[in-house]
């Protein structure tokens, strides 16, 4: 009897039946002729074997005893030997280090991570390979004979010459090889697996129809904008944008101030770079999930469904929600991709698959970091490592879009722990920058005569209600409560102790409000001087870093209607920041602010701020480069030990380890909205799927674990599933304030002003 063909995978029909098999070497010969397409550009042949060999344990006989038992293919499979799943990723690594020794292991990081991710060598993979389980894997593996074209490497070399930025730039080849790897393992099981479902992949208009709904969008407005000195200084700057995008491929800076419409300039050079350099997609990195969902509304309406929005709050429901969307998330094969600075660089350090799944698609594309100036300085040097890899050799355009632009620069201090190996060359799109921030100066600003001479709340909230409208910004959440406490009722707080559902209910309000003239006084913290179009005739700043003040002057004459400028005062609050960046970054203000006669915000005042910041920060905290031998190390048989595996769980640019999320129970501002007792009830009902937890992420608020563990233990809040916390007591969500661990007795302006 022959004996049957090697089975890959096994699946049911649309009647549930079994169908014929996934074959074996069909599944490998398939996944790695899509890997080295791929990889064509950084590494064909190696991810063409790494896709023949990642399931070349598959041939063994127990793993073909396994899914024959597990498929029913085989009725008697169970007698044949061992039942319970069998290891298949460790054979074809180990081929890879017996063929091309110690350059194997860039084969053998990639076949044994395909489903558990890269791990390190020390403490990982070198262990699993000096297992002699792992050794009987590959002998009876080879035992069945597997055919000899898969086996055979033809005249590959084995080469590390040939590393896209030799030594600093191996980790990230590594993931980029690993990417082509794991997408190309998924797609061809998919395409087995859900015939359907792959079929509605990739379906996406090419970028040159999007420039031309793009063109169409930007002549509508044209005709119905104003004719207002910042409409025309608008025009102008996205005159520029799109001549500029002829320059070759690289780094460019866009330096435009606040209200001078950087987000669809910025769209226009991008566009128009694709076109004339061939570049694939274009990536839209934003700091904040507080404004991404706004800066995609704008790009959906005009691209419509080839734009998709992937970050962790992405909200999305079954009706909004494309098949086409749902799977581009997983790899980025959209022409357009809105993300968040916490997903795209993540996944630029990760290791698991589901994060480095995407990576392939970021090369030849156009990215464009929004409000560049937010890079975490804690992270800054493995950051700027891989954007110059990524600009090098990987065939990608990065734009640093910003009004406030940081020194980024390479600089060399005596102390070598200070120096940093920046962006250079970085080519500037406006003509004249410093020309553009004269023309857009629509503020004047009053800075403290005596920087040690502090204002209470009390007596910044008498100041304040002196104005029908007037945006007052501080520095914390604890700040934003204490002196919305002290303001006139009918004041409108906003912080991140409220959810997005409430944020961006108050927003509203806000913009409704200045619209027809309405008293209106505002308590707010940072959130709202990134994405969040308003335009006050008078802001107050708590001293802050100079870019967030700056930040914050941009939501002050915005539109430049009123007969002179509008007035922005900078004051010293009550007490400091809490010690790191915001202390760090009040201390830098002082020092480049302190005497001086003129304006506060120019590009000089800007590169003079943070290179003071960045001095008084370490921009590898976590040791990342270390980890990935990124500097200073030769390419070398002892230096191929790489931690990806703990380099990914340390680049981690927001610190949950300390928070819990807590679902509210926010009834919009009227207490009549339902939405969130449905959401609720469903999550009940049907347990927690993809579209209902995202929309969940609507009304949730993250508290210290300390004071959520509190609430919990008082009852305020229970535990609905694991991880996830859902509010109990009424008291607990202010429909002004937001998440109030402890209830507000008596608020002081009812006494104060007599309300």
């Amino acid at each position: 009897m022959d004996k049957p063909h090697p089975i890959a995978h096994a699946a049911h029909d649309a009647t549930g039946n079994w169908r014929a098999p996934h074959d074996l070497v069909d599944h490998l010969e398939s996944v790695g002729d899509l890997a080295a397409g791929f990889a064509v550009h950084f590494g064909l042949e190696w991810a063409r074997i790494a896709g023949r060999w990642h399931d070349l344990g598959k041939f063994r006989s127990r793993f073909q005893r396994y899914i024959r038992l597990a498929s029913g293919f085989e009725a008697d499979a169970h007698i044949k030997g061992e039942a319970g799943k069998a290891p298949h990723s460790t054979a074809g690594a180990l081929l890879a280090l017996e063929r091309f020794g110690v350059a194997g292991r860039v084969l053998a990081y990639l076949i044994a991570g395909h489903h558990a991710g890269l791990d390190d060598w020390f403490g990982g993979l070198r262990e699993r390979f000096e297992n002699p389980q792992s050794r009987a894997e590959l002998v009876e593996s080879l035992a069945e004979h597997p055919p000899a074209d898969i086996l055979d490497a033809g005249d590959f070399k084995a080469s590390l010459g040939n590393v896209p930025g030799g030594k600093d730039g191996f980790a990230l080849w590594v993931r980029m090889l690993f990417s082509a790897l794991v997408d190309a393992d998924f797609l061809d099981t998919e395409r087995y697996m859900d015939p359907d479902k792959f079929a509605s992949r990739n379906t996406w208009p090419p970028l040159g129809n999007l420039a031309t709904l793009f063109d169409a969008h930007m002549a509508k407005l044209s005709i119905s904008a104003a004719a207002t000195p910042v409409n025309r200084l608008r025009a102008d700057i996205l005159r520029q944008c799109r001549a500029a995008a002829a320059r070759d491929p690289g780094l460019f800076s866009l330096t435009v101030p606040t209200g001078g419409g950087k987000t669809l300039s910025g769209m226009a050079f991008a566009l128009e770079h694709a076109r004339l350099h061939g570049k694939r997609r274009i990536v839209h990195v934003i700091p904040y999930t507080s404004i991404i969902e706004q800066t995609a509304d704008v790009f959906r309406d005009i691209f419509g469904e080839a734009v998709i929005e992937h970050h962790s709050n992405a909200e999305s429901s079954p009706g909004d929600e494309t098949a086409a969307s749902r799977l581009a998330c997983e790899n980025w094969d959209a022409p357009i991709v809105v993300t968040t600075n916490v997903q795209f660089f993540e996944s630029l350090f990760a290791s698991r698959t589901s994060r480095c799944r995407k990576l392939h698609n970021i090369v030849d594309a156009v990215i464009v970091l929004d409000e560049a100036q937010l890079l975490p300085p804690e992270f800054l040097q493995p950051i700027l490592d891989v954007l110059n890899l990524l600009t090098r050799h990987y065939g990608a355009s990065v734009v640093l879009s910003t009004a406030t632009q940081p020194a980024l620069a390479s600089r060399q201090y005596f102390d070598a722990r200070q120096s940093l190996r920046g962006l250079d060359k970085v080519r500037e799109i406006i003509a004249e920058p410093d020309a553009l921030y004269a023309a857009l100066e629509r503020v004047t600003v009053q800075l403290p005569r005596d920087w040690h001479q502090t204002t209470d709340w009390p007596k910044l909230a008498e100041t304040l209600a002196a104005h029908d409208s007037v945006l007052a910004i501080v520095n914390t959440r604890n700040d934003a409560r204490a002196l919305w406490e002290a303001m006139p009722r009918g004041t409108l707080h906003l912080s991140a102790l409220m959810c997005g559902a409430h944020r961006s209910q108050v927003i509203e309000d806000i913009k409704m409000r200045l619209k027809v003239g309405t008293t209106t006084r505002v308590v707010s913290t940072q959130l709202v001087e990134a994405g969040v179009d308003v335009d006050f005739p008078v802001v107050y700043r708590a001293l802050a870093g100079l870019d967030s003040m700056a930040q914050a002057a941009g939501r002050c004459n915005r539109e430049g209607r009123l007969d002179g400028k509008g007035k922005v005062v900078v004051l010293v609050p009550p007490k400091q920041a809490p010690p790191g960046l915001l202390r760090q970054g009040e201390n830098a203000s002082r020092d480049v602010l302190h005497d001086i006669p003129d304006v506060p915000f120019t590009r000089a005042k800007f590169a003079a701020y943070f290179e003071r910041l960045y001095h008084g920060c370490q921009l590898d905290k976590a040791g990342i480069c270390d980890k990935l031998f990124m500097a200073n190390k030769k390419l070398s048989a002892d230096d191929l030990a790489v931690e990806f595996r703990s380099a990914a769980e340390c680049f981690k640019l927001i610190d949950d380890e300390d928070s819990l999320p807590i679902v509210v129970r926010y009834r919009g501002k009227n207490g009549q909205n339902g939405e969130i007792d449905g959401l609720l009830g469903r999550l009940k009902q049907d347990g927690p799927q993809r579209w209902l937890m995202r929309k969940l992420q609507r009304y949730t608020v993250s508290l210290r674990r300390g004071q959520a563990l509190a609430l919990l233990a008082r009852g305020d809040i229970e535990g609905l599933l694991p991880g996830l916390y859902v509010q109990v007591s009424e008291w607990l969500y202010d429909p002004e304030t937001g998440l109030n661990p402890e209830p507000i007795l008596l608020r002081p302006q009812d006494t104060i002003w007599g309300n």
